[in-house]
């Protein structure tokens, strides 16, 4: 295990996507759920629950998306992912983090083709060598929703820690059927999001993404404090 503060894990999470073909231990990835449980939960009321997908499993479903992705219809999805017509300044800080990606390997904005097959590699993990799945029950509110974001928030720190890194994957809110039926979900579930995790691959031009970050204080304002 590594010494690594929170700040620093703080400031190394990022959205890796790409991963070195090297195993996790099922006890590190044990571990690292079993330290999250304390994660915060308004009213205790733990609305999570989590799916692992590794080894012989996670080929035996990659292979099943893969046939499902040479016709890339999604199936209905359960809840959207961004707002319809998404005002400024968020548009435009989605906007430029897509083209920085597509940037660093070379896709221009015409190449339709380049930008689906890149697209589709979020439906392989990113050849991560853990796939996660984090739901909850359809009956829970917008608060229980953060409580599961608080979730896999804390996960990903403690991923650090270990010496792994994440991609937190709201993509996979295009497969919820898919999903269910191989992990053996309930009916009433719904798929907030997907995980991939692993070991960085430090060669990998997607992982010298650094995404911009607003100032503190275009988003916060102090009251009470003597400056």
């Amino acid at each position: 295990m590594n010494s690594t503060s929170v700040s620093e894990a703080v400031d190394r999470r990022m959205s890796v996507r790409g991963f070195l073909p090297k195993p996790v231990p099922y006890d590190i990835v044990r571990e690292i759920l079993d330290k999250a449980r304390r994660a915060p939960s308004g009213g205790n009321v733990q609305p999570w629950k989590v799916n692992v997908v590794a080894g012989e499993a996670l080929t035996k479903f990659n292979a099943i998306v893969a046939e499902k992705l040479q016709t890339m219809e999604a199936e209905p999805a359960q809840y959207e992912v961004y707002p319809p017509k998404l005002w400024e300044p968020h548009r435009s800080y989605r906007f430029k983090t897509g083209e920085d990606l597509y940037a660093l390997i070379n896709i221009p904005r015409e190449d339709k083709m380049g930008r689906l097959q890149q697209l589709a590699k979020n439906f392989q993990f990113f050849g991560a060598p853990v796939g996660l799945f984090f739901s909850l029950d359809k009956k829970f509110g917008p608060p229980q929703w953060s409580d599961v974001g608080m979730y896999m928030q804390t996960v990903m720190l403690l991923a650090i820690e270990q010496g792994l890194d994440t991609c937190a994957q709201e993509a996979w809110s295009r497969y919820p059927e898919t999903i269910k039926s191989f992990c053996d979900l309930d009916d009433d579930a719904v798929v907030f999001s997907g995980m991939a995790m692993g070991y960085r691959d430090p060669d990998h031009p997607l992982n010298r993404l650094r995404t911009d970050r607003a100032a503190l204080d275009e988003f916060t304002t102090f009251h009470g404090f003597d400056e």
